[in-house]
């Protein structure tokens, strides 16, 4: 097995041999070689067109491409990571011009784990989407439920985005950040008439999600005073083919209204036109969607929908949402991961002539693969047929690979210990659950204890999903921004965790 830094790169002979390379097992070649990144095929053995230069400054001509033997990460047909994320020649994780470990180093023990994000690769993913755009009339409203953090909100809107809430909180939150309330659409089946009458008073577009939901809104805009602007939900009843948990658009969907009682809808809205104004429908397939298809089968029926609203003398019909979900590639093994622009491209033409502003909610897609939760190794142990690589980070700080048994790809953020073979190793938490783990049956070199592990594309729906089991603290947030880096939000601390019991009392 060779040790690679993201699976397939290329492997080139090299002058002089450098302290961090490890020889490859008996049965492997051995040639010394050196880590360049590759291209995103497989190319075990294609000539180069061309001489070529690599970090270190070394002069290659006439060499082959092959995997390499780097104690960072393994794993056969993996592709690079984004550009914003990096392994120089020494074997160390950058994200942009910061390296991850004198990040790690200066946060200090206390402060692990954390996660880190890409200032760039946010602002180069929303760019996609503002780019896809481009010439229409359109929303971009990013889901703030996948990551609040207030500075990325606030960077985000500077950009130009809306935002997307579900909860009372998240409105708060959104006006703390600046955002645009003209822009900004509530969503939740289960709103509160508290957060309904905060969302009335802002001049939200308004979600309504049921028979009692719309009872809600209107009893809500006649407290307020303010006629409320709503979308209505419609199930597609379209499968997203994703994990059941994310899926949100069948039938059978707790979000929505049912279909057949549309026309109970728009009486209803048209008896209380003096506190209601419907101005768009909505829909949502679910999250992780890596087929475009689906957008669009999903958009032409919206657009029925739409005709027949219409068609009810509904003039007022402005929005037509078609929400978020599009996937990344979490597992970086060429998966086909569909761009915003084919994302866009798949529902523009039969949006020409409709008179509708599109709105689009993504979130994943915004922020997933521009974070990773950094965290230390406490040890490695085995029991039985299992290596554990044992961690400080835990399902407390990041939960989707326990609730969903969801994958990420996990790296060390620095070298291994020299001249160890790599072994299959289950990355686990400290918290008391045998649901508690990272990574299951990753080769991964062995790494000493303090080493940085980096759990990759944690972005979206890590931090904002953290939680204090076993009384464990919120983790900080760091931003990096080309070769500089700032907290964007601190740890929490023990004296935290007590404030709502009184008044803190450390010892």
């Amino acid at each position: 097995m060779f040790v690679t830094t993201w699976g397939v790169w290329e492997r080139r002979t090299v002058r002089q041999t450098a302290p961090w390379i490890v020889s490859p097992p008996a049965t492997g070649r051995q040639r010394d070689t050196r880590w360049v990144a590759g291209t995103p095929r497989c190319a075990r053995h294609r000539r180069l067109r061309r001489p070529h230069s690599f970090p270190g400054g070394h002069y290659l001509s006439g060499g082959y491409r092959y995997s390499v033997h780097m104690q960072v990460a393994t794993g056969a047909q993996v592709l690079p990571p984004t550009p914003q994320f990096t392994i120089d020649a020494n074997g160390y994780l950058y994200c942009e011009q910061v390296r991850v470990k004198d990040v790690q180093d200066a946060m200090g023990p206390l402060g692990s784990p954390f996660y880190l994000y890409s200032h760039a690769r946010i602002q180069q993913n929303y760019r996609a989407y503002a780019e896809a755009l481009a010439g229409m009339d359109a929303i971009i409203g990013y889901a703030v439920k996948a990551n609040n953090n207030l500075r990325l909100l606030e960077m985000l809107r500077g950009m130009g985005s809306g935002a997307v809430l579900v909860s009372g909180n998240e409105l708060r939150l959104a006006q703390l950040a600046g955002f645009d309330m003209q822009k900004t659409v509530f969503n939740g089946n289960g709103k509160t008439p508290l957060e309904i009458d905060m969302a009335v008073h802002a001049g939200c577009l308004i979600n309504i999600d049921s028979e009692f939901d719309l009872e809600n809104i209107q009893a809500s805009a006649r407290r307020v005073a303010t006629r409320a602007r709503v979308i209505l939900r419609i199930n597609p009843d379209i499968d997203p083919q994703v994990h059941p948990y994310v899926s949100t658009g069948l039938a059978s969907s707790k979000f929505g209204i049912r279909n057949a009682r549309l026309d109970w809808f728009l009486q209803s809205i048209r008896d209380n036109h003096d506190a209601l104004e419907l101005v768009g429908v909505h829909s949502h397939l679910g999250s992780t969607i890596t087929k475009v298809e689906l957008f669009r089968d999903a958009t032409a029926l919206m657009l029925q929908f739409v005709e027949r609203i219409r068609q009810a003398r509904f003039d007022t019909l402005r929005y037509l949402n078609i929400g978020g979900g599009l996937g990344i590639d979490y597992r970086r093994q060429g998966v086909r991961i569909p761009t915003p622009q084919e994302l866009i491209d798949a529902v523009r033409p039969m949006l020409r002539g409709t008179d509708l502003t599109l709105i689009v909610e993504p979130g994943r897609s915004l922020v997933g693969d521009a974070g990773m939760l950094v965290t230390s190794v406490i040890g490695v142990k085995t029991n039985g047929s299992k290596n554990f690589i044992v961690v400080d980070g835990s399902m407390s700080e990041m939960i989707r690979p326990s609730l969903y048994d969801a994958y990420h790809y996990i790296t060390l953020i620095e070298p291994g210990i020299p001249g160890e073979p790599p072994h299959t190793y289950d990355v686990v938490g400290p918290v008391c659950e045998s649901s508690d783990f990272l990574g299951k049956e990753r080769v991964l070199p062995l790494p000493a204890p303090g080493i940085g592990l980096a759990v990759m594309d944690s972005g979206a729906y890590c931090m904002s999903m953290a939680s204090n089991y076993n009384m464990k603290v919120f983790p900080a947030e760091v931003l990096v921004d080309g070769n500089t880096w700032r907290v964007i939000r601190r740890r929490q601390s023990f004296d935290d965790l007590l404030r709502g019991y009184g008044e803190p009392r450390s010892r």
